[in-house]
């Protein structure tokens, strides 16, 4: 019953005192309960002597008017409040614990039970970076100082989820992949002029590196530009920028992100006029399930002559690069593979781009064939007719 629980609440906290003198009451489902109950708990718990009174959204029920509302009400029916700490304790089952627990910093709570990365029970607890930077971020409305060395966000970020295995979404606030980068056109452009324009705090603050230009298919061709000019990319025309553009935006349609490797070997392959000194003259895989150990024959047109051999490997694509690993007269590293439907259909064309590393050369080769294999493996003879150009070596001279 309502009076067994304010009973309880008077012993419970009796004996706490009697031990330390900051004693911290915590209820159940305040945000679902009978307020005129949750006022008589938090007075019978502070007349036993309790220092802090936690008022839970246990459910995540709550919306953070509701919820502000709630602890407001608090301070208004229960006066000696006001003398205590109002703590609250939000759950993120409809994505609002953080903003319920905001809500009741306005209202007068000065405590708020949060997690890092927001981690706990169900949907999780309300975030404690984004807390912390909500307030820090907005002193100028919610006027409180915090005393918590922000620099620390992201470093115990990643310790929670080192050690928790819980990893953090790309997408979350503050301590996310992407919460301080920018892909989209506008805003890279937005930013190269004033960092204010898009970014409402540094990166810095919560320890992370300075913000960055995320090279994809949404930059424009002033993130480009810079992004060159930041490689050692100087000496080049409007129209050796177009001409570059213009392949980096075909790369960025194949893959997610394109890094500073793609964007060298980019440049260094439109930059350096190659001859055919490798031709594929006889392409033969085979692959299926039962058992059968997926092999590919390869025959090349070489400057020394033709040559053929034969290789296994995990399905035909990796048998037939390890056949032409054993022809090429350079050691190659296979550094990245993309694939791309071009038209609809099982008759669709496969673009295959792929990115090899040999030495200090990086490079990029690409090929398209109605036959995936045979796509892959003419990348691989585009890359060996690269490197035997030279591309690569000087990634300055463009």
């Amino acid at each position: 019953s309502q009076q067994e629980v304010l009973e309880q609440t008077d012993e419970m906290v009796r004996y706490a005192k009697s031990f330390v003198d900051d004693v911290e009451f915590s209820a159940q489902d305040c945000m679902r309960a009978d307020p005129e109950f949750v006022y008589k708990l938090v007075r019978m718990a502070i007349s036993a002597g309790a220092t802090t009174v936690n008022i839970p959204d246990t459910t995540g029920y709550g919306t953070p008017l509701e919820y502000g509302a709630l602890i407001k009400s608090i301070f208004d029916n229960v006066p000696e409040a006001h003398d205590i700490t109002i703590s609250t304790h939000c759950h993120d089952d409809l994505g609002l614990a953080v903003a319920n627990s905001l809500a009741a910093v306005e209202n007068g709570a000065r405590q708020i039970e949060c997690t890092m990365n927001g981690i706990g029970e169900r949907a999780g607890n309300t975030s404690l970076e984004e807390s912390v930077m909500a307030l820090y971020t907005r002193k100028d409305y919610y006027g409180l100082d915090l005393g918590i060395n922000t620099r620390e966000l992201y470093f115990c970020s990643q310790l929670v989820a080192r050690h928790t295995g819980v990893n953090v979404p790309p997408n979350k606030a503050i301590v996310g992949d992407n919460a301080f980068s920018h892909e989209a056109g506008i805003h890279q452009d937005g930013v190269l002029k004033n960092k204010d324009t898009y970014e409402i705090m540094n990166a810095e603050i919560v320890g992370r590196e300075a913000g960055v230009l995320v090279m994809g298919k949404h930059s424009g061709r002033n993130a480009f530009r810079t992004r060159l000019t930041e490689l050692g990319y100087t000496a080049f025309d409007d129209n050796s920028l177009n001409a570059f553009f213009r392949k980096f935006k075909d790369l960025a349609d194949l893959k997610q992100r394109v890094t500073n490797d793609d964007i060298i070997a980019l440049v260094d392959t439109e930059t350096t006029e190659i001859d055919e000194l490798y031709r594929l003259e006889h392409l033969q895989f085979q692959s299926g399930t039962g058992g059968m150990t997926p092999s590919a024959l390869i025959r090349l047109k070489t400057p020394e002559g033709v040559v053929e051999t034969t290789a296994l490997g995990d399905g035909p694509v990796d048998a037939s690069y390890s056949a032409l690993k054993k022809l090429s007269p350079m050691p190659i590293i296979l550094e990245s593979y993309d694939l791309r439907a071009i038209g609809s259909g099982t008759d669709a064309l496969g673009e295959v781009s792929i990115r090899v590393k040999s030495g200090d050369q990086i490079v990029h080769g690409q090929a398209v064939s109605s036959d995936v294999v045979h796509s892959s493996v003419l990348a691989f003879v585009d890359v060996l007719n690269r490197l035997a150009a030279g591309i690569g070596k000087n990634r300055k001279a463009v």
